[in-house]
């Protein structure tokens, strides 16, 4: 098991939300500085890892049970993967930081929701609360260097 194995094995599922928010953030910072460096390559990595995860997050959704949630969070993440393709596709520093800013704003209230007290014991009780993902350490993506990609945005 490696540190970013260990790091998520204690989380709770909102918790890897957060994670998973902070790895696409991390992402698009890398691929605004590949942009700014003229790293075509190393742009097209961090955007497929920023896709790969909100791929990942989309293919969670429980559009069963999730309700109207569900339905803004699944909206939600077609705008940002169309803003990164734009961002990538473009070479535009600007839509990836619009991405970052509307990731950041979603972050901070699922953050908010992982400090809820009646959120932390029903997740203690291990009951699915009426969440809308159901991540698992095991299901979050591994790193980039980890992964040989052939995709190009």
């Amino acid at each position: 098991m490696n540190y970013q194995q260990r790091s998520l094995a204690g989380k709770n599922g909102v918790e890897l939300i957060v994670a998973l928010y902070d790895g696409m953030t991390r992402f698009l910072y890398r691929a605004i500085q590949a942009i700014e460096a003229n790293d075509v390559a190393e742009r097209r990595i961090a955007i497929k890892r920023t896709l790969d995860i909100l791929m990942h997050l989309q293919s969670r959704l429980k559009m069963d049970t999730g309700g109207s949630s569900a339905k803004a969070l699944a909206e939600f993440y077609a705008a940002i993967f169309a803003l990164c393709i734009d961002g990538s596709r473009l070479v535009s520093t600007a839509r990836l930081k619009e991405a970052i800013s509307c990731i950041r704003d979603v972050r901070e209230a699922w953050h908010t929701i992982a400090q809820d007290p009646e959120v932390l014991r029903t997740l203690r009780e291990n009951q699915t609360p009426a969440m809308l993902h159901t991540p698992s350490p095991a299901s979050v993506p591994p790193s980039p260097e980890h992964i040989a990609s052939s995709w190009n945005a």
